[in-house]
């Protein structure tokens, strides 16, 4: 039986992830599988940044635009659709580019998630704290209980971090000490890619990008999900921006230097989480040449 490979790219978002993938797919005539935690919600067209038609016509794409913002997906459940679809897509491809930004995803497809503890009361507990003060208390009470995952943690989205303190709570033990540290093994070969450039260069294409999200409707997508603002998926950069906006609360200028500004923080978080992720190659995305040596070593080549 021969060898399979998953080649995954990742990287900051607007590093230029979508077009390295696509060069590689192209190239090996094979099948792109999202890591992205909300390109696979419909709704959401413009501020997840998904590869465009004419991008999704060049290449066979997974887990893009598949469901509704009322159906999500949590971590461990894409660990188990991911697998599944991928023993499906190596029945008939030796190669599948694995594509996406969301650190938690791309843990759960290459290493596995470990079982987590639950507490129900807690979480309700949490929930209500978070409806009456907001998330400022808890990401200080995630900070005081677990500073090395509140420097990882995307701490302006609340289903992470109460998350995150629903299990420290509930086992009494730092989550950062419960991530998995062995990596169950997989059926494929792994090739792993975080890609990276000039952190000036990228502030500017995040900068520019956004820009380009405005002028393609933005503002009318986030007020046509304003009704369903406390949705997971909704309280995320590109989006959570617009509620305070909406109430007139500040201008549309400064509605816009916020969505960068926390585009940027986003970028600093995701490359801080990819540092840990041992044996990954850190490659300029313009850098083929490299990529392409690495492709042979592996044997991809």
């Amino acid at each position: 039986m021969s060898k399979t490979y998953l080649i995954n790219i990742c990287g900051p978002t607007a590093v230029g992830k979508t077009g390295v993938a696509l060069y590689w797919a192209e190239k090996l005539g094979c099948p792109i599988l999202s890591t992205d935690s909300r390109q696979c919600y419909k709704e959401l067209a413009i501020g997840s940044a998904p590869p465009s038609e004419e991008e999704i016509q060049r290449a066979d794409h997974h887990f893009i635009a598949d469901r509704s913002i009322h159906d999500p997906i949590t971590a461990g459940e894409y660990e188990r659709f991911a697998l599944e679809r991928l023993q499906t897509l190596f029945t008939e491809n030796n190669v599948v580019i694995a594509v996406g930004g969301s650190g938690m995803y791309i843990d759960a497809l290459l290493n596995g998630l470990d079982p987590l503890p639950t507490d129900a009361h807690i979480k309700a507990g949490l929930d209500e704290q978070f409806s009456e003060d907001g998330l400022e208390p808890l990401v200080a009470k995630l900070q005081e209980l677990d500073p090395v995952y509140a420097e990882k943690v995307d701490v302006n989205n609340p289903r992470r971090v109460i998350r995150a303190l629903e299990v420290i709570m509930a086992s009494g033990k730092k989550y950062s000490e419960q991530l998995n540290n062995s990596p169950k093994e997989r059926p494929f070969e792994i090739v792993n890619w975080v890609l990276n450039m000039d952190r000036e260069k990228l502030y500017d294409r995040i900068n520019r990008r956004v820009h380009l999200m405005i002028a393609d409707g933005l503002e009318a997508e986030a007020r046509s999900l304003k009704s369903h603002a406390e949705l997971p998926s909704l309280q995320t950069v590109g989006y959570r921006e617009w509620w305070p906006y909406f109430k007139g609360e500040y201008d549309l200028d400064r509605t816009i230097e916020l969505i960068q500004q926390y585009s940027r923080r986003y970028a600093k978080r995701q490359l801080t989480y990819f540092k840990r992720f041992e044996n990954a190659l850190w490659l300029d995305p313009n850098d083929i040449n490299s990529q392409e040596e690495s492709l042979r070593k592996s044997g991809v080549l």
